[in-house]
């Protein structure tokens, strides 16, 4: 079976699947959902991240760039085709941490694609497309810190950022593991990587794609180090409104299309291999064997 065949018959599975998953009450595709709002509206929302390197971000000219920021617009585009409305337009929504489930669930945004995980409680409050990327929960540190692992976080000052799954395993596991641990908290990445710089902490917790970004981006990258044994791993995905089968349809279909076609190994070479596009800098992030299988079967399974 030749390269093409198998392509050719991997994405009609791919797609398959993700039609039957939506394929309750699809009698009118506008119906009161999002893509009627959209319509209506004149124009789409999205939801960016600031800081998330290199996920989604502002470079150095304020513009919004990155990995997830470029797979949302694929799915602006496929709006634009499904609405036929080739010259929609786009409004991009700054978002953090804490405040962006409650911008999807009060309309504020009609998507957003940065780098949120995918879980099962959140999955109660908001939905999820196809999952994007695979991530584990590690550590930034200091190479002469002399923090290996997590056990050596035992009575050390840790940061993170606030309103993030890291947040909760930190604090989960002082108590459960009674390392006291002095846990404190940052707005953004940014704010959280300059607390550790600074030396206001002494280890930095995070997924492991983030915690790269943020070394990548340091004034001396060589003075810090991605260490520890993951605590979780993570999917992430992009986030619409719960319960719109005909959006998510629409969202997954896309996303399963470009993951198919080996858009988007490409794009993660760019973005995750190669110097970034406006600072040089290279997070040598190489693809994981879950990310070639997400690529492969693309799917929106959480972990957890």
């Amino acid at each position: 079976m030749t390269r093409r065949v198998r392509f050719i018959l991997r994405q009609a599975c791919a797609l398959c699947a993700a039609a039957l998953v939506s394929t309750a009450g699809l009698a009118d595709p506008f119906r009161d959902g999002t893509l009627d709002r959209i319509r209506e509206r004149g124009a789409m929302l999205l939801g960016h991240r600031e800081s998330s390197v290199p996920f989604s971000y502002y470079n150095r000219r304020g513009e919004v760039v990155g990995y997830s920021h470029e797979l949302a617009l694929r799915v602006v585009d496929s709006v634009r085709q499904q609405l036929n409305q080739p010259q929609l337009a786009l409004r991009l929504v700054p978002i953090t941490s804490q405040n962006r489930f409650e911008q999807i669930a009060g309309g504020a945004i009609d998507l957003e694609c940065g780098s949120t995980t995918h879980n099962s409680e959140r999955a109660r409050q908001v939905g999820f497309s196809n999952s994007i990327f695979i991530i584990g929960t590690r550590l930034l540190t200091r190479h002469d810190s002399g923090i290996h692992d997590f056990p050596d976080l035992a009575g050390r000052r840790v940061i993170t950022t606030a309103g993030t799954t890291s947040e909760i395993l930190m604090r989960r596991m002082n108590e459960e593991r009674q390392w006291r641990m002095t846990i404190v908290t940052a707005a953004d990445h940014a704010e959280s990587f300059q607390a550790l710089a600074a030396g206001r902490a002494e280890a930095f917790m995070l997924d492991d794609a983030l915690l790269y970004g943020e070394q990548a981006k340091a004034d001396n990258p060589g003075l810090w180090r991605v260490t520890g044994t993951p605590q979780s791993f993570e999917a992430y995905a992009c986030m619409m409104k719960h319960g719109d089968r005909d959006f998510k349809r629409l969202v997954d279909e896309t996303l399963a299309r470009f993951m198919l076609s080996g858009e988007a190994e490409r794009l993660y070479r760019k973005w995750f291999m190669s110097p970034l596009p406006d600072t040089g800098l290279n997070l040598d992030f190489p693809l994981s064997d879950s990310m070639k299988a997400l690529f492969w079967v693309p799917n929106d399974k959480p972990f957890q």
